[in-house]
């Protein structure tokens, strides 16, 4: 018999005290498990999201990164923004191109170049899929003032500069 699903907090709770159990440190437990219970939560929503408007994620990937470039990229560093193959790249842009939201034009200086960029197309898809999003991550956001908003994004800038660190 499948178990009843759990609510997010329950699951949280029960997480936390696992690692807590298994020589976890509380406080650092508590900030991870809720950073990713959130995440993987809101990963849900988008994905719904997403598939409503009728992209999938890897195309999404690449409006994004196009987006947030802010300037034609070329399919070789789309592919390495996205991490995919650039076969696989290829494949993406001419899904895209076929639905007008991208666009290719050649390099003026190198005929064998190639740039893309979105189309008003791909800018208002893009829009609309921020503006849902924001819809969803205001709500999950509600219980906190501005002035506890702007302490959270603080305090995770803090940790994600951090990361660098870590990473290094």
């Amino acid at each position: 018999m499948a178990r009843a699903p759990q609510s997010v907090q329950a699951q949280y709770r029960r997480d936390v005290a696992t690692y807590v159990n298994a020589g976890g440190e509380e406080s650092v437990q508590r900030v991870i498990t809720a950073v990713s219970s959130l995440n993987r939560k809101l990963d849900q929503w988008y994905a719904r999201q997403l598939a409503d408007l009728d992209i999938a994620p890897g195309e999404w990937g690449v409006v994004t990164a196009l987006a947030k470039a802010g300037t034609p990229l070329t399919p070789s560093q789309l592919a390495d923004l996205t991490n995919v193959a650039p076969s696989s790249m290829t494949h993406r842009l001419d899904k895209l191109a076929e639905r007008g939201l991208i666009e290719r034009a050649p390099d003026p200086q190198n005929r064998t170049r190639v740039y893309v960029s979105l189309t008003d197309e791909g800018w208002q898809l893009f829009s609309l899929a921020i503006r849902g999003a924001n819809v969803v991550e205001s709500d999950v956001l509600q219980d906190l003032s501005d002035t506890e908003r702007g302490e959270l994004a603080r305090m995770l800038e803090v940790v994600i500069a951090r990361l660098d660190e870590v990473d290094a």
